[in-house]
């Protein structure tokens, strides 16, 4: 086990203004290791360092410097390190309805709903050097909104037109009553959800249930909603929420259970995330003054 570093801790970068961007760089991912997990945002990332496995779904790819993957909105994903050796990547996370938007409006998709995308990574380095400029643009603090504003547009919608060009995703068609789970959880996410209430709303039995929830949404019911209620936390932790207050509203039992999932989920302390909103809260302030 490696002795953390500052290199090794996450830097998030938000930004007020651009709401429906956020930015994740780590420096030494040895110690940032995933469980599978989804994210209700689009995502793109870099390898700017070494290699690293990308499990998305039922597929496992091996990624290295100069690799980008692309994951969709609830799509069950991780990324991790390969026996121990350094690597390091930027993660941008992008807003599903804020894309969905900009695709429509390109003429990319017929009605204004989300479609996922086919491609799982790109090994171009034209699009890796475009992906670390605007990057870097982001991060600098030095950059005008105005420049910051139109190096995302013009990325996601050039990236956009070129992934067009490929086949849409088949998405298996999840039977309605596993929907109608999926749903209940999501509406019951802060709740005491007990394995008895889904099985009475399915008809299934204990054993089906939580074998065919997972066959469809690669997650166990539990899974989800503990996956749930973690991106409830970070919407919280995100908004500046304190992390005692933010693991109640998010439906865990205290933050120790929270500090634990969202360490898991995430790869972060809730710490770590939320001061990230601090910092740049201070520096607008700064360049209000």
């Amino acid at each position: 086990m490696t002795t953390a570093t500052g290199k090794s801790k996450p830097v998030f970068w938000r930004d007020d203004r651009l709401p429906h961007v956020e930015l994740r760089k780590v420096g030494d991912g040895r110690e940032v290791c995933y469980e599978p997990h989804t994210h209700t945002q689009w995502s793109i990332g870099a390898i700017t360092g070494g290699k690293s496995t990308f499990q998305y779904r039922d597929n496992q790819y091996r990624v290295q410097a100069g690799d980008l993957v692309l994951v969709n909105p609830e799509w069950v994903h991780a990324c991790n390190p390969i026996d121990n050796q350094p690597w390091a990547y930027l993660m941008l996370y992008v807003d599903t309805r804020w894309l969905t938007d900009l695709r429509f409006r390109a003429g990319l998709l017929q009605e204004p709903h989300w479609q996922d995308i086919s491609t799982a990574t790109i090994s171009d380095p034209i699009w890796f050097e475009r992906y670390c400029g605007l990057a870097q643009c982001l991060l600098e603090p030095g950059h005008e909104l105005l420049e910051k504003q139109s190096k995302v547009v013009e990325f996601l919608s050039d990236l956009m037109h070129e992934l067009a060009r490929q086949p849409l995703a088949t998405t298996p068609k999840t039977p309605g009553i596993l929907t109608g789970l999926a749903r209940y959880l999501d509406d019951h996410a802060t709740d005491d959800v007990s394995l008895d209430t889904l099985c009475e709303l399915s008809g299934f039995s204990p054993g089906h249930l939580i074998r065919a929830f997972k066959q469809h949404f690669g997650l166990t019911p539990h899974a989800y909603l503990v996956n749930r209620r973690v991106q409830l936390g970070r919407h919280e932790l995100k908004n500046g929420t304190a992390i005692a207050e933010a693991a109640l509203n998010a439906g865990f039992a205290d933050q120790p259970h929270f500090q634990r999932a969202f360490k898991r989920l995430m790869a972060a302390t809730p710490n770590q995330y939320r001061r990230a909103s601090g910092d740049h809260k201070v520096q607008a302030t700064r360049r209000q003054q």
